[in-house]
């Protein structure tokens, strides 16, 4: 890896961020952060394949999503040996432009059915590449463990927590938006593809967009999330929506949903109406544990990113149908810290309504929000100003555990966990 070296377009392009910035600095001292890192495209093959990740679809296939600087042929070989030979399947391959920069072939190809709790080998392109990935799919049924970290950019931190996350054995990454930091360099979200590809080509990643996703230009490039949409398909079309901006999903006995903080909310748009269809399919026999990711948190006692309408808009708007539903666990992002509450609804403790985590601590460029309000609220249960990533546990029907691991000395050290109780096994909680 090394050190990206601006050119005078990059220049130009966070000049303009700085007048046009969707991310404003707030009220608080961000320490001197880790030197971000520069991941070079391999200069090899032009058909290479590169930025491999994979993403759940349905309950038993997966999309393989993979980048070359040429076009070939969107296919994928896969089959339980490591020959990989086995079964094919093909798929679409597009591309963007953004101002000056074109993006190389994106290949996205769906496999399956798959069996559960089981390695895959696979090859793509065709004639297929000489290098053999592989993949293990999510259990069908409890347990399931997953891992969670927001925000998480490109930078000596980002290592450390990929390094660590690497190492906690999970079964699929839920990321609540801020991937790449690219802020319009798009050569950025190469290197981040390469810098994720060793855990996101064997583990799925299943993402929602934040701020950085956005991406609009005035005048210059007015259309937003081109690159996100264009590199990460998640399956919305599988879950009913009509955006790649949200959408759901089922695996084991969890059903999650990705919300998307920049895109409309209220209650005349198509997001909220989704959600609203979405929460009512729900079975929870079948999935007894919810789990709602959003980028922009509803409750945060740090001082940075207080009263954006994306927090407390959304949440005037969307909080109803969460406690109605009897939502588990609400994961966000945005600031750079991390912090747990208790159940809370409407700004006050309720057994009955969801826990609010914020972990957008995951090595992002910008350093952490070292600041909070003070006194503590009595709503929140922890907070610390360290980068991290969380893991989540579900156990069965009715226990899950939760493990937020700080990586400050580049150990992935236990700083806070707690058992939870799933309010489908509450009988209080029963509607």
């Amino acid at each position: 890896m090394m050190v990206q070296r601006m050119s005078m377009l990059g220049f130009l392009f966070l000049l303009i961020i700085g007048i046009f910035e969707f991310d404003a600095v707030y009220s608080y001292n961000r320490p001197p952060p880790r030197q971000t890192l520069f991941v070079p495209n391999a200069d090899q093959d032009s058909q290479m394949p590169q930025q491999v990740h994979i993403s759940q679809v349905g309950q038993n296939k997966m999309r393989i999503s993979w980048i070359t600087k040429s076009p070939t042929s969107a296919k994928v070989w896969f089959g339980p040996s490591p020959s990989a030979n086995a079964l094919s399947a093909t798929g679409t391959t597009s591309s963007y432009r953004y101002v000056l920069y074109k993006s190389g072939e994106i290949h996205d190809v769906v496999i399956g059915p798959l069996n559960p709790n089981s390695i895959y080998y696979y090859r793509l392109g065709d004639p297929p590449s000489s290098q053999t990935y592989n993949f293990k799919t999510p259990p069908s049924q409890l347990p399931i463990k997953f891992a969670v970290v927001g925000d998480l950019g490109q930078t000596g931190w980002t290592r450390s927590t990929l390094d660590h996350v690497d190492k906690s054995n999970y079964d699929m990454l839920l990321l609540p938006g801020d991937l790449s930091y690219a802020d319009v360099i798009q050569n950025l979200w190469d290197s981040f593809g390469g810098l994720v590809e060793p855990l996101a080509s064997q583990r799925p990643w299943m993402v929602t967009q934040g701020n950085h996703e956005v991406e609009k230009i005035p005048v210059i490039h007015q259309t937003p999330f081109t690159a996100y949409n264009s590199r990460w398909h998640m399956p919305f079309e599988e879950s009913g929506s009509n955006s790649n901006l949200y959408y759901s999903f089922d695996v084991a006995g969890v059903h999650v949903i990705m919300l998307g903080s920049y895109t409309q909310f209220d209650s005349s748009s198509p997001q909220y109406s989704w959600l609203q269809s979405d929460l009512r399919k729900v079975n929870r026999r079948n999935t007894p544990w919810i789990l709602v990711l959003i980028h922009a948190p509803w409750y945060n006692s740090n001082t940075a990113h207080q009263g954006e309408p994306e927090s407390v808009q959304m949440k005037a708007s969307m909080e109803d149908l969460l406690y109605q539903a009897r939502v588990d666990v609400v994961f966000a992002g945005h600031v750079h810290a991390y912090e747990r509450f208790t159940r809370v609804y409407k700004d006050k403790p309720n057994n009955c309504a969801p826990v609010h985590i914020t972990i957008g601590d995951g090595g992002n460029r910008e350093g952490l929000a070292t600041r909070y309000r003070n006194p503590m609220p009595s709503i929140s249960m922890f907070r610390e100003a360290s980068f991290g990533h969380g893991v989540l546990e579900v156990v069965n029907a009715s226990h899950a555990q939760w493990t937020w691991h700080r990586n400050d000395n580049d150990e992935a050290i236990v700083s806070d966990s707690i058992w939870l109780t799933s309010l489908s096994s509450n009988p209080s909680c029963k509607q």
